[in-house]
């Protein structure tokens, strides 16, 4: 018996350093032999992103093969970075297994923005390829870097925050005015305010925290900013459109109450219905009997400031809005997203 023990350990053993050897040999020859390369773009090619096509190609590559010196597979990382930066802040956009990869423009865009170039501005964006094998993405090799010259976008409008006693003094959470387009300081948005506050703009990043460049009143309290102004702004308690620019240096404020008015509304075209603002909700609120008809939301029963046309996105002096039943109404107009008001109508 203990012979048959005896050479069932030693076959044991036979076969388990039979396998270990095996696998050693496999994990010598399984290591990156020479480098392989990006074969296009080519330094110094370049791409203009737009919006209007996000699906469009941004980014077409190929490269050659990866050798590991045996038949593995090999997974390839698509990384790029601000040109400079030597892949501190590496990104990667997408992974194959293929020798070539087709990045959409969205993606592009969104990758090149953060890392840093800046919006409608050409800037560098170093690309390179990662390759590793097995599922524990081992033995990593490098392909060269070309630097490709990239136009990035943005969609969204430049911000000011409005820090101030009717929130804390705290400009992370602090209600945000708008400019009109991107590259544009004239900033506008709703706020309710209660005495003192000043203008924060955001960092590079688009963080907004003191210490970042503010504004406040020059000290003569006629609509004029001053950077780090030692004044604070100060307005009585109210909800106000608030206007800002930081390059005429100027600002002003008008204290608003909000209605609807119109054909579908109680009051006709003659007199708005007043709506009542929600502190908790930011909107303005009202339950109210409505007909099929056309209506708008107007400021303080004047047509100064009124809000009609798409919906999804009123405009100043838009076009009339329409209800299409008769019925009672919940309406709540949403102004706190400053350039990007709308309304709800709900039937009660």
């Amino acid at each position: 018996m203990k012979r048959i023990i005896i050479k069932s350990f030693i076959a044991l053993a036979i076969i388990t350093g039979f396998a270990s050897c095996t696998d050693e040999q496999d994990l010598m020859i399984s290591k990156p032999q020479g480098s392989f390369a990006i074969l296009s773009p080519q330094t110094g090619e370049s791409v203009t992103l737009s919006p209007e096509t996000p699906l469009n190609p941004g980014l077409a590559l190929t490269w050659a093969n990866m050798n590991y010196g045996s038949p593995t597979e090999v997974t390839y990382a698509v990384q790029v970075d601000k040109t400079g930066n030597d892949f501190a802040n590496a990104t990667t956009i997408t992974t194959t297994t293929n020798t070539y990869a087709t990045i959409s423009s969205d993606v592009l865009n969104s990758a090149s923005v953060a890392v840093g170039l800046v919006p409608f501005t050409q800037g560098g964006l170093e690309v390179r390829i990662m390759s590793t094998i097995g599922t524990t993405s081992s033995q990593t090799a490098y392909s060269n870097v070309v630097t490709y010259l990239v136009t990035p976008y943005t969609t969204e409008l430049p911000k000011l925050a409005v820090p101030g006693n009717h929130q804390g003094w705290n400009p992370p959470t602090a209600p945000v005015l708008r400019a009109s387009a991107f590259g544009a300081t004239d900033y506008e948005g709703y706020v309710y305010l209660d005495g003192a506050y000043k203008f924060v703009a955001p960092d590079a990043s688009g963080n907004v925290n003191w210490g970042n460049p503010d504004w406040g009143d020059d000290g003569s309290f006629s609509g004029v900013l001053a950077l780090t102004g030692e004044s604070d702004c100060n307005n009585p308690a109210g909800y106000y459109r608030v206007k800002a620019n930081t390059t005429t240096l100027t600002y002003s404020t008008e204290l608003t109450n909000w209605g609807i008015v119109g054909a579908a509304t109680p009051g006709g075209w003659g007199s708005s219905t007043q709506l009542t603002y929600n502190p908790t909700t930011k909107k303005w609120e009202g339950i109210m009997p409505m007909t099929a008809g056309e209506f708008k939301f107007r400021a303080n029963q004047a047509w100064t400031i009124n809000y009609g046309g798409d919906p999804a996105a009123l405009s100043q002096d838009g076009s009339n809005l329409s209800v299409a039943a008769d019925g009672t109404y919940k309406v709540e107009l949403d102004l706190s997203n400053a350039r990007a008001y709308t309304y709800t109508l709900t039937l009660q």
